[in-house]
C-alpha cells in the first residue's frame, strides 16, 4: 500500500459535500480528481469549489495565491477511468444504497487491488456496500461532517471484513487532513448521528404532544443547554428529508418505537416541505428568519431537562455497549455539531447520581422505559 503522502485521490460525487472533501484534500497537499456523472454536475461542483474558497479568501483564511495553487491540484471529469490510478477513492453520492452500490460495482472494474473505496454515508451500511464487490477487505466508511473544510470531527467505520492496513491507511489520511478521527463500527448513525437524530426526533415529539411551542423548545436548548441552534432550526438545516432518512434507518436496526420517525416529521415531508433547501419546514424562510424566542420559562426549564436526559442517557448507553469511547462521543459532539460540551463532560458537571434520578422520573412520567438508568 502507498504511503499517505503520495496518495493520489479521486472523489465522486461534486456536491457540496463533494466539493468541500475536493477542498479538504487539495488543501492538504494532494492530488485529486472529482467526478460527477455529466459535465453540468462537473460544473457545478467547480462552482462549489470555487464559492468556498472565495469565502475562505474574504475571511483570511487563504491568499489569492493560495486559492489559485489548490485548484490547480484539481483535475475534473465524467469519467471513472479518470480514477484508475487512485490510491484512495471516495464517494459522496446522495444516501441511496441502489446509487452507491452501482458506483462501487463500477469502481471495482477500474481501480487497481490496493486501491482503498471509501464511502461518506452517513447512515447506510457500509457492510453492505463491502459485500457487493470483489474486495470488501478496501472498503471502509469515512464520514466526513458539513463544511467539510471547516469541521474538524471525521468517523472511520470499520467492518468485519476490514484489512488492518487499510484501517491504519485510512486513519493516518485523515490526520493527515487535520481531523479528529474516530475509529467506530458500522452501526446505523455511527456516532454524531445516532445520538443527533435520537434528540432532533425526541424534540418533535414534544411538539406533535403539544407540550411545547416550536419557539419554546428551541429558544430552550439555545438558551439553557448553551447549543448553537434549537432542534427543530437545526433539522431544518439537515433536511428534514435526510433525518427521515436516518431516523429510518436506525429504528429498522434498533426497532426502538422513540426512534422511529416523529409524526411532526413525517407530515412535513409529506407535504413537500424539506427544511432550508424548499423555503419551508418548522419555519418559513421565505423572510430573514429571528432567532426563536420564549418567555414561558416554566416549559422551557421542563423542555431542556427531557431533552439533555434522554440525550445523555443515550450516550451513556452508547458507551456501555462498547461501540465508542467516551472521549470519540465528546470530541463527536463537540467537534461534528459544535455543542459547547461533550456528554460526558456534562455527565461530570450534574453529577452521575443525579443524572440516573433524573432518567428514573423521566421514564415514570413518561411511561416508557426506554428512558430508564442502565442497570448498576
Amino acid at each position: 500500500m502507498t504511503s499517505v503522502k503520495t496518495a493520489r485521490i479521486g472523489v465522486i460525487g461534486l456536491g457540496i459535500m463533494g466539493a468541500g472533501i475536493v477542498e479538504v484534500f487539495a488543501a492538504s497537499g494532494y492530488q485529486v480528481i472529482g467526478i460527477a456523472e455529466n459535465d453540468q454536475a462537473v460544473n457545478q461542483g467547480k462552482q462549489n469549489l470555487a464559492k468556498s474558497l472565495d469565502r475562505a479568501v474574504t475571511r483570511g483564511k487563504l491568499t489569492d495565491s493560495d486559492a489559485k495553487s489548490l485548484t490547480v491540484q484539481v483535475e475534473w471529469g465524467t469519467n471513472f477511468n479518470q480514477l484508475a490510478n487512485c490510491d484512495f477513492v471516495i464517494e459522496a453520492a446522495p444516501e441511496l444504497l441502489d446509487l452507491k452500490l452501482e458506483i462501487f460495482a463500477q469502481l471495482d472494474s477500474v481501480v487497481t487491488s490496493k486501491c482503498v473505496l471509501a464511502t461518506n454515508t452517513s447512515s447506510l451500511s457500509v457492510s453492505r456496500i463491502a459485500k457487493s464487490i470483489s474486495r470488501p477487505e478496501n472498503v471502509i466508511g469515512f464520514h466526513f461532517f458539513n463544511p467539510a473544510p471547516v469541521q474538524k470531527f471525521m468517523e472511520l467505520i470499520t467492518t468485519d471484513f476490514t484489512a488492518s492496513e487499510v484501517v491504519q491507511f485510512a486513519h493516518d489520511l485523515g490526520l493527515s487532513l487535520g481531523k479528529y478521527v474516530a475509529q467506530v463500527s458500522d452501526k446505523p448513525g455511527f456516532i454524531v448521528n445516532k445520538l443527533l437524530l435520537v434528540y432532533l426526533n425526541h424534540a418533535v415529539r414534544l411538539l406533535d404532544a403539544k407540550v411545547a411551542t416550536k419557539q419554546d423548545i428551541d429558544s430552550a436548548m439555545r438558551e439553557l443547554a448553551g447549543y448553537p441552534m434549537g432542534p427543530l432550526e437545526l433539522i431544518d438545516l439537515i433536511g428534514i428529508d435526510t433525518c427521515v432518512e436516518i431516523l429510518k434507518t436506525i429504528y429498522q436496526h434498533s426497532g426502538n418505537e422513540l426512534h422511529q420517525p416523529a409524526f411532526g416529521l413525517t407530515k412535513l415531508l409529506a407535504d413537500g416541505n424539506k427544511g432550508r433547501k424548499s423555503g419551508s419546514g418548522f419555519y418559513d424562510y421565505a423572510q430573514k428568519l429571528e432567532i426563536p424566542v420564549s418567555q414561558n420559562a416554566e416549559v422551557k426549564q421542563a423542555v431542556f431537562n427531557e431533552l439533555e436526559t434522554a440525550y445523555l442517557g443515550d450516550a451513556l448507553a452508547m458507551e456501555s455497549s462498547g461501540y465508542a469511547a467516551r472521549v470519540d462521543i465528546d470530541n463527536g459532539m463537540k467537534l461534528g455539531c459544535g455543542l459547547p460540551v461533550g456528554p460526558f463532560e456534562r455527565i461530570e458537571q450534574i453529577g452521575l447520581t443525579n443524572l440516573r434520578e433524573k432518567q428514573a422520573a423521566l421514564a415514570q412520567a413518561t411511561g416508557n422505559s426506554n428512558y430508564a438508568p442502565l442497570p448498576l
